[in-house]
């Protein structure tokens, strides 16, 4: 039973040490600077995981925080960064405007995606942001 916020920050540790959630800190774009506040916790999916990224992480994830935009994923690896958007259609242009928006005020070179279970438009560029399905992108070696 969780009686207080340490009961929950306790229960969150051990799922985490379990690798049944990960938790991913919150950064910002323009310096990298680490937020105290802002954690979002996903649930892991083991087999992909280990599949992927074998017994031991690659990269540190973040979500990235501009001005009041965020970033789903910032991803770094060996001094190279990439920058993710993800949904699950863009069905209308409120949505594409967003997506496509937020990574497009970033002004560094890095590869830039959205990431979505669209089945048209799958590789297209839209000013240097890509645009990949689920599939093509867990395929692709990103960094």
């Amino acid at each position: 039973m969780i009686r207080n916020d340490e009961d929950l920050f306790a229960y969150l540790k051990a799922l985490g040490n379990a690798y049944l959630i990960n938790k991913v800190g919150r950064v910002d774009v323009n310096g990298l600077k680490k937020f105290e506040i802002g954690d979002k916790y996903f649930f892991e999916d083991l087999g992909l995981r280990n599949c992927r990224l074998g017994s031991f992480l690659q990269y540190e994830v973040y979500v990235g925080q501009k001005d009041n935009q965020e970033i789903d994923f910032v991803a770094l690896k060996q001094g190279k960064k990439v920058y993710v958007q993800v949904a699950y259609l863009i069905s209308d242009e409120k949505t594409r405007e967003r997506e496509f928006g937020n990574l497009m005020t970033i002004q560094d070179n890095y590869p830039k995606y959205v990431v979505s279970l669209d089945e048209f438009n799958r590789g297209s560029d839209v000013e240097g942001i890509i645009h990949l399905h689920l599939a093509d992108f867990l395929k692709r070696e990103v960094l």
